[in-house]
């Protein structure tokens, strides 16, 4: 395969849907002729506009009725392009892991398109959805649950092709395999082991083989790293984006350590309480950010030299997260930002870039849903 570096977007407006050819309501054969079209460098491969979930809270155990719900994801919308990284950082609870399970179609969306080649993967079924599963894969989080105990690692790097047999016929399966664990930096020879003879970064690796096995296009990795020890992380990250250069994948990869998200991303987007915050290249969501919330959340990296931590300012957020099934009202962030005014209660701020930085050539000139974004100097991921 070509060796491919990574592509660096501008990050300033993100593209309209419009921009791409769409297939909005399409037939089966129309979605499967957009989904295995190329996608020329540069251009985004995967769209989300204004995607929702919410999960309804139910009261009683015979006559259920609904009370509530627990807005997950509430109205986000961002583009991933062909061969770049998008990182998506934020704390627990703040929906990232749901986003993950949308973009998979494993949870259906409350609302809301998400765009792969133009056709909108939402009214997809049967072969066309197929076909979009067989092109977007996951690597999840937990390497210790992730993999079934009773099967042989040639069982569950190979199960995907019991799913998608034109991949690989059952004759040439077993070479595959052997193939993929080479690729991943595994002995093929382990074959025949059960996950329980590996230690963790291995089962990883295991993980990223399967996803690599129906040679998709796009990645979706959730928390790949965070349950295995920091030595074996940069092994890990440094194995994906080797990988990301001999296949030109597209890595959305969710994580909440900070400089790991900002040695493996090209752009970076921030959620707080199921919307996005803040989006950006990663550096100037590093170096420049203007949102509150991810000045407060740079600031809270630990940072080993005392040089570089002399003159800036630590933020201490106040307050606890308020609850997804009942957010604040206006800007979601207000009740713990140290810029708060009335109009964050009653006024949505919108994401865009800031007013006062619009048409400028600055780093400032992101993305960020702040009625008062400004930059600040922050202790920043190194």
């Amino acid at each position: 395969m070509a060796d491919l570096a990574k592509n660096e977007p501008a990050a300033e407006a993100t593209p309209n849907v419009s921009d791409v050819d769409v297939v909005a309501d399409p037939t089966k054969d129309e979605a499967i002729a957009a989904i295995t079209a190329p996608v020329e460098r540069g251009e985004p491969i995967l769209q989300v506009r204004n995607l929702v979930k919410h999960f309804p809270l139910t009261q009683g155990i015979l006559f259920k009725k609904q009370i509530g719900a627990v807005k997950a994801v509430d109205g986000i919308s961002f583009d991933l392009y062909q061969g770049e990284t998008l990182g998506i950082v934020g704390e627990s609870g703040c929906g990232k892991s749901t986003v993950a399970k949308l973009l998979m179609t494993l949870e259906t969306a409350t609302s809301g398109e998400v765009f792969y080649k133009g056709t909108d993967i939402t009214k997809l079924s049967g072969r066309a959805l197929k076909a979009v599963r067989r092109n977007i894969q996951m690597v999840f989080q937990d390497p210790y649950t992730s993999l079934n105990p009773r099967m042989t690692v040639g069982d569950i790097i190979g199960e995907p092709f019991e799913i998608h047999p034109e991949v690989a016929p059952k004759g040439d399966r077993r070479r595959r395999v052997q193939e993929l664990l080479d690729v991943v930096g595994l002995n093929p020879e382990y074959i025949n082991r059960y996950p329980h003879q590996f230690s963790g970064g291995q089962r990883q690796r295991i993980g990223i083989a399967r996803g690599l096995a129906l040679n998709p296009e796009i990645i979706v990795c959730d928390e790949p790293v965070s349950a295995l020890d920091v030595s074996v992380q940069a092994q890990v990250v440094n194995l994906m984006e080797k990988l990301q250069d001999e296949f030109n994948l597209s890595y959305l990869f969710i994580a909440h350590d900070l400089s790991i998200v900002r040695h493996i991303s090209d752009r970076v987007g921030v959620m707080y309480l199921g919307k996005m915050a803040e989006i950006g290249s990663d550096e100037q969501i590093y170096d420049h950010p203007t949102h509150p919330y991810t000045q407060a959340l740079l600031s809270a990296v630990p940072v080993p030299d005392p040089a570089s931590r002399e003159g800036r300012e630590r933020i201490i957020l106040t307050g606890d997260v308020p609850s997804p099934a009942n957010p604040p009202s206006g800007c979601r962030f207000r009740t713990r930002c140290w810029k708060a005014e009335e109009r964050c209660a009653t006024e949505e701020p919108l994401l865009a870039v800031p007013q006062r930085f619009t048409g400028k050539d600055t780093p400032a000139a992101h993305e960020s849903a702040c009625h008062f974004a400004e930059e600040k100097d922050v202790v920043h991921a190194a």
